[in-house]
């Protein structure tokens, strides 16, 4: 992972990102403006040892007695016997807790902050615990009640009623707010990106079919109402990709060009059948003789997206209800031969394995110079492994975003299992931008009223 792999991560996720700053710009504001503000009023006193008649060594004893003295004094300063002197009982607990004393490092200095949310109260306090403190260490450093005190506490500083609060701090929480957001949600961006198994490259659906890649096929947003690519004097942008798919098959096999040919997918809304009518469609442009077979005898989708009559088709003809031409229709300028499923039978896969359907793709491939079969999903049912087993290849397609590796994996072992042969793969769906995926739906057992991706 590089600098380059952050930035498209962060791109394509920034409405996540944004929304996370918003977040946190909300929450700083709103903890700062709840936050009751905090003033902080600081007290400095000497230790010093009492020296007698200024004698040298006096002196000096008087220093190294200060200097350890000064250490213990900063933790007695916030006792319980000091502050119990200047609140009453109930409060101890609490002013204890906003005290905080210190010696200052390589100096005999003690200083005592003392926060509170009034800053007069918080000076009265520090004021109040520094004289206490003198008394207290008065007291104790006496060796007897008569006798001078061996050490005594000088007050330098008294502590000035504070101006500034010491919090909140918006400039400081905004800050944080700001990086924590970024932080978690690159991290979990990074998280959700590690662990999505979706095949958004053409590199990742070649390694994992096993196979190449001949079609990249971009999303468009009126591609839900309006799915072939007939539309715009076919100029857009998916027309090229079609035909760019089109142009690639013919180098699929020079020695061994296939003539049946079965679009499936891993599981629905994969965008198969489309991709079966816009190939075909393309094929029928450059002059090839192709005929579209609507295989999916479960869900049959062609006619819905041709407009044409599906009620009798491919089941009338294998159960000898109707022969070919008598079911087998001209679509469009382009002169498109269609044969739509015809009726829903109980048995989809007997029917689609059964010798009479071997007879049927051996008449029509003798006939045209390709066979477009649009066959149900491989991983829900096995129409579509059983049927590509009689044709000479499958071309498994592929929904940018929502097809896992591990489906794509399945299914081309599936295909290799039967010793079917598959030609290539298509990307569907594939965002123009580098940015967030919008797909369109489709269920495959529900209704549909109008053209949508199977």
């Amino acid at each position: 992972m590089d600098l380059l792999y952050y930035a498209r991560l962060a791109r394509r996720n920034w409405l996540i990102i944004l929304l996370s700053l918003l977040l946190a710009v909300g929450a700083a504001l709103a903890v700062t403006a709840n936050t009751p503000p905090k003033y902080v009023a600081t007290i400095s006193m000497l230790v010093s040892g009492h020296d007698r008649e200024g004698s040298l060594s006096t002196a000096y004893q008087a220093g190294m007695l200060s200097a350890q003295r000064v250490q213990s004094y900063a933790n007695l300063l916030s006792s319980r016997r000091v502050v119990g002197q200047i609140v009453g009982d109930e409060d101890i607990a609490r002013v204890q807790g906003n005290i905080t004393t210190e010696a200052v490092p390589g100096t005999v200095f003690l200083r005592a902050t003392v926060t509170d949310t009034d800053p007069a109260r918080a000076a009265r306090l520090a004021n109040a615990l520094g004289a206490r403190f003198t008394e207290l260490i008065d007291q104790i450093e006496r060796p007897t009640p008569r006798s001078r005190p061996t050490v005594k506490i000088t007050i330098v500083d008294q502590a000035d009623v504070p101006v500034t609060p010491v919090s909140p701090r918006p400039l400081a929480n905004l800050t944080i707010a700001v990086l924590a957001a970024l932080l978690t949600a690159m991290a979990a961006v990074i998280l959700r990106d590690r662990l999505d198994t979706t095949l958004k490259s053409s590199e990742a659906l070649q390694e994992a079919s096993g196979s190449s890649t001949l079609g990249v096929i971009g999303y468009e947003r009126d591609a839900r109402h309006y799915p072939l690519i007939l539309r715009n004097r076919g100029r857009s942008s998916r027309s090229e990709a079609f035909r760019a798919l089109r142009t690639n098959l013919q180098f699929i096999g020079v020695d061994r060009q296939p003539k049946s040919l079965v679009v499936t997918s891993c599981l629905p809304g994969e965008g198969k059948s489309s991709t079966s009518a816009n190939l075909a469609i393309t094929l029928a442009q450059a002059g090839w003789r192709v005929i579209l077979v609507d295989g999916d005898l479960r869900r049959p989708s062609i006619p819905r997206y041709l407009g044409i009559e599906g009620t009798t088709g491919l089941t009338d003809v294998l159960i000898n209800k109707a022969g070919l031409k008598e079911v087998v229709q001209v679509w469009g300028e382009v002169g498109l031969s269609v044969l739509p499923s015809g009726q829903i039978p109980p048995n989809p896969s007997e029917l689609l394995g059964s010798d009479g359907m071997r007879q049927v793709l051996a008449q029509l491939t003798e006939t045209y110079d390709m066979v477009i079969i649009d066959a149900p999903p491989l991983l829900p049912v096995t129409d579509a492994a059983t049927i590509t087993a009689i044709c000479d290849g499958a071309l498994l397609v592929a929904r940018y975003g929502r097809t896992r590796r591990e489906h794509m994996t399945r299914a081309s072992e599936l295909l290799t299992s039967i010793n079917a042969r598959v030609v290539g793969t298509v990307l569907n769906f594939v965002p123009a931008r580098g940015g967030t995926y919008y797909g369109y739906g489709y269920g495959y057992e529900s209704k549909v009223k109008e053209p949508v991706s199977v």
